[in-house]
């Protein structure tokens, strides 16, 4: 770690204290307590806050070693109170990690780092071996092999999600700039072939535009091979009726990140319902929440925005219930409680509850 932080782009490494310092500050929000109720007599409930004792965290490597991925997870994971937090990161050739990616470890607090990728990392962290602990959580993006591992090892141990294909959704008026929306699409079309770029307006005229700009701008992206594959398979342009309808398309796609290029984005905020990340306004483009803006970008994919959520600081905790109850309590309570033991047929939980009125 040490070595990696010294060998890392310095102007990089105060770039990741800042980004670190806004992303913890966002999640620090996130944070829940212990509580406990006394409602009635002789009765006491609670819920107790337990972090997770070790999580395993995923980090790709290859072409996407992203130093942004270690931030997201480690932060919310060390706001949490994990104990201890495991990096599994694939080598390079040389057979060392790249330095980006062991200084974001060492700004972040992960404890360990093992030199390990690809399915067989995910199979190390969920069943323990010689020289990788068994963890409690596996948490980060990867590949489809390592979804695969990470949904086969599920209830072996707990996982994040199992990630798909970046997406990218922007709802835009007819004032937009074609250039910067078709730059926003390409944003996440540069990712992966399979990733999903999708753009839903009220105007035929941004639409062909947009069109246009992207045609435009994919010949000079590095990763343009990748970018074109992208909008080739999955990229769309849908002309809606109004932007009314273009949020109901959006909450049916259910799309990973959401961008609401308007005037008055905060209008549409109610009615999104199904989004990992929103975007609100014409100058929040979708690449400040991948490293700087705050909120976390291990986001759903899939459409399993429908039902889940980005990870957050509850992605590493526990929280069992606990409850206490006098024996005052006990007989406010023994007689309906016994009345539905006895309708569901559960003789002994009558019986527990009645023994202990006549003892």
């Amino acid at each position: 770690l040490e070595e990696g932080f010294r060998a890392a782009d310095p102007t990089l490494v105060d770039i990741l204290y800042r980004a670190a310092e806004r992303i913890a500050a966002f999640h620090q929000h996130q944070v829940r307590n212990s509580f406990l109720v006394n409602d009635e007599a002789g009765i006491l409930m609670g819920q107790k806050v337990v972090p997770l004792a070790r999580v395993g965290l995923y980090v790709p490597g290859g072409t996407a070693a992203y130093p942004s991925s270690v931030l997201m997870n480690a932060i919310p994971a060390k706001l949490a109170g994990v104990k201890e937090l495991c990096m599994v990161t694939p080598p390079g050739k040389d057979g060392k990690i790249p330095p980006n990616i062991l200084a974001a470890a060492r700004v972040c607090g992960v404890d360990r780092v093992f030199r390990v990728g690809g399915a067989q990392a995910v199979a190390a962290l969920a069943y323990g071996t010689e020289s990788v602990p068994k963890v409690d959580k596996i948490v980060g993006p990867g590949n489809q092999f390592v979804a695969e591992a990470k949904k086969q090892v599920f209830g072996q141990v707990g996982i994040d999600m199992v990630a798909g294909p970046s997406e990218i959704l922007v709802i835009a008026d007819g004032a937009c700039n074609p250039q910067i929306v078709a730059a926003d699409l390409l944003s996440q079309a540069e990712h992966d072939k399979n990733a999903s770029a999708v753009l839903v307006t009220d105007s035929e005229d941004l639409a062909l535009a947009v069109q246009g700009a992207i045609e435009e701008q994919l010949p000079k992206l590095k990763r343009q091979e990748i970018a074109r594959a992208s909008i080739d398979r999955n990229g769309k342009i849908i002309v809606a009726q109004s932007l009314d309808t273009a949020v109901d398309i959006a909450n049916e796609i259910a799309p990973e990140h959401l961008e609401v290029c308007v005037d008055q984005p905060f209008d549409y905020l109610d009615r999104i319902r199904n989004a990992g990340s929103i975007f609100l306004g014409r100058n929040c483009p979708e690449a400040l929440g991948d490293y700087f803006a705050g909120p976390n970008h291990t986001l759903p994919t899939m459409r399993t925005a429908r039902y889940s959520n980005g990870v957050w600081v509850g992605t590493f905790i526990k929280t069992p219930f606990h409850q206490f109850v006098s024996k005052e309590g006990c007989h406010n309570l023994a007689k309906h409680c016994m009345r539905f033991a006895e309708v569901e047929g559960l003789q002994a939980h009558r019986d527990s509850v009645k023994l202990r009125l006549e003892d």
